[in-house]
């Protein structure tokens, strides 16, 4: 009879004012844009998506969470990156493992060129979307973290790539 001895579960280290999260979003064009969102009390804008659950697989986070936040059901397609990220933000340390992928959302969701399409209230913060023109400079202008994907949104990868990445101090933003 075998019998396990040694702990193999994954188990990690928290120090004060430090987070790990894993996230998922998706990246979802329309119409020569993409879709970003940002709570509003925050300046820069990011990809929706949200926090992963405890046994919940990616895709399903990110088809969790487009119907949470966009009322709608996403077509999760390919994943394009898996980045590892570090940023300093509202005082502390984070280590954000995030997962980005294409998606594809029903053409009954809103667009418009400028104008924000979506609100709606997540926590203390309400949310709100907008389509950005899917182009490096027009992200680069927005400030959407990570900051890697405003360089690569024209020309996205043809197969998944693993990114360690660093947005530094997101709180001088």
């Amino acid at each position: 009879m075998y019998f396990l001895t040694e702990d193999t579960r994954i188990r990690m280290k928290f120090k004060p004012k430090r987070i790990f999260q894993m996230r998922v979003a998706g990246i979802a064009f329309r119409d020569g844009h993409v879709l970003v969102h940002r709570a509003t009390h925050e300046k820069f804008w990011s990809f929706p998506g949200g926090r992963a659950e405890m046994g919940e697989q990616s895709q399903d986070t990110l088809a969790r969470e487009m119907v949470e936040e966009l009322g709608v059901e996403a077509k999760v397609g390919r994943l394009l990156w898996v980045v590892e990220n570090f940023f300093h933000y509202e005082g502390k340390d984070w280590h954000e493992l995030g997962f980005y992928y294409l998606m594809d959302l029903p053409e009954t969701f809103p667009f418009h060129e400028e104008n924000i399409v979506h609100r709606m209230q997540d926590g203390k913060h309400p949310l709100e979307f907008r389509w950005a023109r899917a182009t490096t400079e027009a992200l680069t202008q927005l400030d959407i973290p990570p900051y890697f994907i405003a360089g690569e949104i024209e020309n996205l990868p043809a197969s998944v790539q693993h990114v360690v990445w660093d947005d530094r101090n997101l709180d001088d933003k």
